[in-house]
């Protein structure tokens, strides 16, 4: 085999069959994205055993991607519902899955997704390792941990999120310096929970050479996990999260030695005058591996609505570097989210992401809201409709509220601006009124 990850083929000046593909999506030349993915500020996460996938790049200078969280949980078994979710997330757009399952089959489900979603898989390891071996958490060894890793590699899976940053070094860093909302990351508190029990290192950490060889052997993407992020505002940019990120710096260059691609994990709740500056820190400590973060959300008193807050903070982001944004739904903080919860969260990240590319010149971004500006100048409703980012609420607004005449819509009627200067321009009378 002439290369083992798109990374190396890169640098070995191998133009990749996912290269080929990725590059078209962008509009760029291949010749670009191979030097892009060998420098390590571009990925293509593609598992060689996901078979049907349809890949896609991450990284600052490419189109924003977005991330749906799904699975099943204690509470929430029903796994046709997580399928539904899985295949509207595709329709509306969303570039990756990740399975979040905490309850149940998940190995089937896992399988599943690799065999029949095109969407990029990820997965938390840390979560399935409680559910699959079934026992005490004090009581999983850390070859058990090294292990799970292994079987969602071999099950297809195209990056993992592992809390690689949060050794014992950096606990200590949290422990003496106070949160008021501490670790909110699930996988980093059950980590944490375990060092403190076992007062072991962490094995992620400990053993990140086999970690490496696992993900050189199948081309997983190390999704270098933020154990420490900020889980309220009032958290934000302090010395645990400071900390764990130049932990994931260094980890950066080992995988990178290895030719293992690598995106970092980030924020997390996050006011809006931070947002630019932490984009420029990871940039700095990461050594400019793409970006993947969770809003960030703006503001911590909007329950129902984070998907809002979220999509605020991820358009901030994404202008100012981030690659990835994992979706937020209106259920965040209150529930397992619903078919409709979804929906409402991936068009919030997709406005944000697309706000984002328009704002840093990504080719071909702003075409599409020209196209849109000509329709509506044209008054052409079905093709506006055809471009809405969510044609279907669209077509449905405009029925539920005809109005007398076709070329108007019922908010302005005969006042209508747009329709009244194409008439007057077009040499016609204009009364208003009398029409």
């Amino acid at each position: 085999m002439e290369y083992r990850t798109q990374m190396e083929a890169a640098r070995r000046g191998i133009i990749t069959r996912e290269m080929k593909a990725v590059a078209e999506k962008e509009h760029i030349e291949a010749e670009k994205l191979m030097g892009l993915l060998a420098e390590g500020r571009a990925i293509i996460p593609c598992n060689r055993l996901h078979t049907a996938i349809s890949p896609n790049g991450l990284g600052s200078m490419l189109r924003t991607k977005i991330n749906v969280n799904l699975g099943t949980s204690r509470d929430m078994t029903d796994l046709e519902m997580e399928f539904q979710k899985v295949r509207s997330a595709v329709e509306m757009g969303a570039e990756a899955i990740m399975d979040l399952s905490s309850f149940g089959d998940t190995r089937k489900i896992r399988r599943c997704l690799t065999e029949k979603c095109p969407a990029m898989i990820g997965t938390v390891p840390i979560y399935d390792a409680v559910v699959y071996y079934n026992k005490p958490l004090a009581q999983i060894t850390a070859a058990e941990w090294i292990d799970i890793a292994r079987m969602h590699a071999m099950d297809g899976v195209d990056f993992m999120t592992v809390h690689c940053g949060i050794n014992r070094e950096t606990a200590e860093k949290f422990k003496k310096n106070k949160r008021l909302t501490n670790i909110v990351s699930r996988g980093g508190s059950i980590i944490f929970a375990w060092m403190e029990m076992t007062g072991n290192e962490n094995p992620f950490s400990e053993r990140f050479d086999e970690l490496l060889d696992i993900c050189r052997e199948y081309d997983v993407t190390l999704s270098l996990g933020d154990a420490c992020r900020p889980g309220c505002i009032a958290d934000a940019t302090d010395a645990s999260q400071i900390g764990e990120l130049i932990t994931l710096g260094e980890l950066t260059k080992r995988a990178w030695a290895r030719d293992v691609q690598v995106m970092i994990e980030g924020p997390g709740h996050m006011p809006l005058n931070q947002i630019a500056a932490n984009m420029e820190i990871e940039k700095t400590l990461c050594h400019g591996a793409p970006f993947y973060v969770l809003g960030p959300i703006v503001t911590d008193v909007a329950p129902g609505y984070d998907h809002i807050t979220s999509a605020i903070g991820g358009a901030l982001a994404a202008a100012n570097g981030a690659a990835f944004l994992c979706y937020v739904t209106p259920a965040e903080h209150l529930r397992l989210p619903d078919v409709d919860d979804v929906k409402e969260g991936i068009i919030a990240a997709r406005i944000a992401a697309h706000a984002a590319d328009i704002a840093k010149g990504v080719p071909g971004a702003a075409d599409w809201d020209r196209d849109m500006s000509l329709a509506r100048k044209k008054l052409d409703w079905e093709k506006m409709f055809t471009l809405a980012i969510d044609p279907e609420k669209a077509r449905r607004y405009r029925a539920e509220s005809k109005p007398e005449r076709e070329d108007t819509c019922s908010m302005c009627g005969n006042f209508c601006a747009v329709r009244n200067m194409n008439r007057i321009l077009d040499g016609e009378i204009v009364s208003i009124f009398d029409e």
